[in-house]
């Protein structure tokens, strides 16, 4: 097993965010479990070293492939609103805006957790180990207690008034680390070891779960063990598209994220974007002004479709997206505008990546929202609770507004690339509405200019969305942004490799050689580890 940046097997890889989580991924490859095994196994160890970012308190999505089955798989682990939740639960000022930071923080923040549920669902019925198996290195993680890397450091220091608000006792993140100090976490321990031997009722119901509502309830929420008890992990089939005849699998309402990357995609394949520059003013203006058509689609139509209409179809179809192209203007700013989908209707989170040498492929992104989420960590649970209520538009009657067992707006997007029926890539970032232009750019420097998986990843991003501030890290040239500027587009530099536009982990698949790359974001902590066993 080879854990690093990038790096290369024939038997099986793991991408993920944390060096520790993808070595326990490749152990679990090792010792002979398939690719779903080894991504559970990363999703609880990716709690345990990267807690500011995902964990028992979240949700996620997973997009795949089952070799077993020889199709694709979509898995909804996205959290919900309880059943008190309705759009007057929080206060607003004269302007509409929401009094203090209440609907970001504390218990109206929170949604019923999905990950214990979601990942359990997803051992059990496309693993091959036992749960007791696939959890062991991450519980003994925890027991050793984790690292503390600069970035877990900075963003302790920087929620540390956050946490603070709604300390309990036991919170271990509360303590004064230090970078390279071990952050113990005992309750975690032990709240881990009961979903091991019971499975996710041992959250859901019983001890747990009433620690959860107590919690909850005890900072401003309105929870029930009924809302807990009620959680449903849902299974359907991925979105699909075709993008210069690779085909893309991703994640379906409800995240906004797989439709708006077709629908970028689909406008942008109405332009020869692999003859242009890479990065050129031409190039740079395009994908600002085809990220502002699809934000603006974003706002207006997407929702939870179990509680409103989605025009889905029409938003992914080949001639809405030609009508878009059409409004395309070079070197005109233009005003994110929706347009009408309807027509064309025929009558801060975390990724990884997991592939086996049986076939499978497992595209994972989960979250608890912001940075070490509502800051309420219940007592006796070591789990940081999520903060899923911000993602929910305020008002009545909007698609996303909020509503008791609905869930909010997403851009979660886990994907599988496949060329000729064969999978090609395997991807996924973190980044809030930011992952729908990062995917976008990295599924077009693989598929337009035929980088290579680490060059896809490490290449500077750009990012637009209705507001209309073009940002862009600083490696972009600025004489070349310089042309924006003088045709009326407001902008905004970002760091070289900056966080804010996402942390990339993806696998790569060589169709001669048989064998696979994965890569991880320098923008994150993350690595890849390859499987170095042939056969189980």
């Amino acid at each position: 097993m080879e854990v690093k940046k990038s790096t290369t097997s024939r038997f099986g890889m793991v991408a993920a965010a944390h060096p520790d989580a993808a070595r326990i991924g490749a152990e679990i490859l090792d010792k002979g479990g398939n690719a779903f095994d080894a991504a559970v196994a990363v999703g609880f160890a990716l709690g345990v070293c990267e807690p500011n970012a995902s964990g028992l308190g979240g949700g996620g999505y997973m997009t795949a492939y089952s070799a077993r089955d020889q199709k694709a798989v979509f898995v909804d682990f996205r959290e919900v609103a309880p059943a008190s939740a309705n759009p007057d639960m929080w206060k607003l000022d004269e302007n509409g805006t929401v009094i203090g930071e209440e609907k970001g923080e504390g218990g109206k923040s929170i949604c019923v957790p999905g990950e214990a549920a979601g990942l359990c669902y997803i051992q059990e019925k496309f693993g091959r180990l036992s749960r007791e198996e696939v959890m062991e290195p991450a519980i003994e993680l925890a027991r050793r207690g984790e690292v503390i890397s600069e970035a877990l450091h900075h963003d302790l220091l920087d929620n540390r008034n956050k946490l603070k608000r709604f300390e309990e006792p036991g919170n271990p993140y509360l303590k004064d680390y230090q970078p390279g100090d071990r952050l113990q976490n005992p309750d975690l321990v032990h709240t881990m070891e009961m979903i091991s031997k019971e499975g996710p009722d041992a959250f859901y119901h019983g001890e747990i779960a009433q620690a959860v509502v107590n919690s909850i309830n005890a900072h401003g929420g309105d929870f029930t063990l009924d809302d807990m008890a009620g959680f449903q992990v849902r299974e359907s089939v991925p979105l699909r598209g075709n993008y210069r005849g690779y085909e893309i699998l991703s994640s379906p309402p409800p995240s906004s994220g797989g439709t708006h990357i077709l629908e970028c995609l689909n406008i942008m394949e109405q332009f020869p974007v692999g003859e242009m520059e890479y990065h050129s003013a031409r190039h740079l203006h395009l994908m600002s002004e085809v990220f502002k058509m699809s934000f603006a689609d974003r706002a207006k139509y997407m929702g939870d479709p179990r509680f409103v209409e989605i025009p889905l179809k029409g938003l992914l179809s080949r001639e809405y997206a030609q009508k878009r192209a059409a409004a395309y203007e070079p070197f005109h700013v233009t005003p994110a505008e929706p347009d009408d989908p309807f027509r064309f209707e025929p009558s801060d989170t975390t990724h990884f990546s997991v592939a086996d040498r049986e076939g499978n492929v497992v595209s994972i992104t989960q979250t608890i929202s912001s940075f070490f989420g509502s800051g309420v960590v219940p007592e006796g649970t070591g789990v940081v609770l999520n903060c899923q209520m911000r993602g929910f538009t305020l008002g009545k009657g909007k698609k996303n507004s909020v509503q008791g067992g609905k869930k909010p707006l997403s851009s979660m997007s886990p994907t599988i690339i496949l060329k000729d029926g064969r999978p090609f890539a395997a991807i996924g970032t973190p980044g809030g509405n930011r992952i729908i232009s990062t995917m976008v750019q990295i599924i077009s420097n693989l598929i337009d200019f035929k980088m290579d998986l680490v060059d896809a990843i490490d290449a500077p991003r750009c990012y637009n969305d209705v507001p209309n501030l073009f940002q862009y890290e600083e490696r972009i040239q600025d004489e070349v942004v310089q042309t924006l500027v003088e045709n009326g587009q407001p902008v905004k530099k970002l760091k070289a490799y900056d966080r804010y536009v996402g942390g990339v982990q993806g696998i790569r698949f060589s169709q001669q050689e048989e064998s696979m790359t994965g890569a991880a974001d320098p923008r994150r902590d993350g690595m890849a580890a390859g499987s170095s066993v042939l056969s189980h």
